[in-house]
This record gives structure tokens, sequence and C-alpha cells, in this order.
């Protein structure tokens, strides 16, 4: 006989990012597998969010909570529903020799979170993982995101729908929020400036911020400003753009510099 090694080729590898999605609806996309062996392979594509031994698993002490502060958790974000967040097809078949299939990725969170994420592994045989694939996506109740910055949160999230003791008060006469779902959530961006005194001409210390707008079928663009720009700017910081338009699908950077003034001191902070 003839020992044979199974292998396959794939059109991704490491990380496949489905990007920013609205809450409620879904986006997809396709990779291929194709088969380079002489024999035909049988195949099954596993998710680990629905692994039987993932309860198991997940007795442990999130990252967060240890030492290490990298988002190292496979499966993140989960639907409020219950449904998976990711499915793909087709999940099971055969590949004969020299032959490639596609696969359908779907992305449909049901609610706004930066960190659904999933471990997609292509197994041969039911027993050899030729692939691993990480799934990541995005979801926002609106058009607009925006990226950059400290991360503030964390990446694991409770499937515990809660709101902020001042939400479930009684609305004030005069007073009320409006707001999709009457929820009104202000998300806070910290982005860290460190500058550098040398001998040489000042260089500023510089970072930015990438403004999205989400491709839809309506294809909105979407609107952006920043206010106080006059405080910012007497404590030496400068923005790129103060407004902008951003086409449905694009992301716009916009640059912010910090470049001490001549009376300040390092023991301050601005």
């Amino acid at each position: 006989g003839h020992g044979v090694m199974p292998s396959t080729v794939c059109s991704v590898e490491g990380v496949l990012s489905l990007g920013y999605v609205l809450a409620g609806q879904k986006v997809t996309s396709t990779f291929k597998v194709q088969n380079a062996s002489i024999m035909t392979l049988q195949y099954s594509m596993q998710l680990d969010s629905l692994s039987p031994t993932r309860d198991r698993d997940q007795q442990k002490f999130p990252a967060f909570l240890t030492s290490s502060l990298q988002r190292t958790e496979s499966v993140g974000t989960q639907n409020y529903n219950g449904l998976s967040v990711f499915s793909i097809f087709p999940a099971e078949g055969e590949l004969a020799a020299g032959q490639s299939q596609d696969f359908v990725v779907t992305f449909s969170p049901d609610h706004e979170s930066l960190y659904y994420s999933d471990l997609l592994k292509v197994v041969l045989f039911g027993k050899k993982v030729a692939h691993e694939i990480q799934l990541k996506g995005a979801a926002r109740d609106h058009l607009m995101f925006v990226e950059g910055g400290v991360p503030l949160d964390v990446p694991v999230e409770s499937l515990a729908v809660t709101f902020p003791a001042s939400l479930q008060e009684a609305p004030k006469e005069g007073n009320v929020p409006l707001h999709r779902h009457g929820v009104v959530r202000l998300k806070s961006i910290l982005l860290i400036l460190e500058y550098t005194e040398g001998e040489s001409s000042p260089v500023p210390a510089v970072t930015e911020l990438k403004v999205g707008a989400i491709q839809t079928a309506s294809k909105k663009n979407v609107e952006f400003s920043l206010d106080n720009l006059p405080l910012l700017q007497q404590k030496g910081f400068a923005v790129d753009a103060a407004s902008g338009t951003v086409e449905a699908g694009r992301v716009k950077r916009v640059g912010v510099s910090w470049l001490p003034p001549a009376d300040f001191s390092v023991s301050d902070s601005p």
C-alpha cells in the first residue's frame, strides 16, 4: 500500500474579519479550500462556540483578570437571542482530489459589541485539524463608528441585558432622551500622546482616530464634527479635520497632535 498525507490549501490564514455591521443585520464573506492531495478528503467545519466541551473549557479566570492583558479568548461576545453569531455553509462534505470548495461565513450580531469572535477549524476525517481561522466582527447601533486610543473595556461581556440606574428611573418632565431603543450611551475614547523634549526643534506627539461609515444597502454617508476645539488648541492640541463626511464602507483618518504650550510644566496634565 501507499501512505498518503492529506493536504489542503486555504485562501485565508490567521484572521478573517467581517468588519462592522449594524446590529440586527448580517454580512457574509467567502473563502476557498482546495484539496491538494491525490485522495478524496472528508471535511467538517467546526466552531469553538459550538464545542461540546466549551463549558468545561470556560472554567478559568478570563485573561483580563490574570497577568496577561492580551485579548486571547477565541470565543468572544455571543448573541442575546442564543443563535450563533457566526455560521458557515457548507458545514461538511467531501473534496475530490484537486477540487476546490467555496465556504460562506455569515456574521449576524443582535446587539452592539466590538468583540464578536469565534474560532473556525477545518477538520479532516473528524480528527486532523488542517486550518484554524479566527473569525472577528463588530456591531454598532448607528452607521458611524470611531476607532483609536486605548481600550477602556474588557473583551468578555455578560449575556444579561442590564441598564444604568439613571435609565431605570422615571423620566423627568422636559428631560426625556431620544435614542434608538430609548437608551443613551456615551462612549469615551482615551488617546495617549507622549511628548519627548529634545534639543532640536520641537516635534509634536501624534496619534490618530479612524471615523468610519458602515456599508448598508442604502449606502448612506455619515457626517462628523469635533467640539471644544478652541479649548483643546489652548492646551496645545491640534486635529487635522474638525468635521467631514465619510462615504459608506470607507474610513477617514483624523490626525491628532500635541505640542506642549510654552508655559507647560511636566508636572501638569493637559
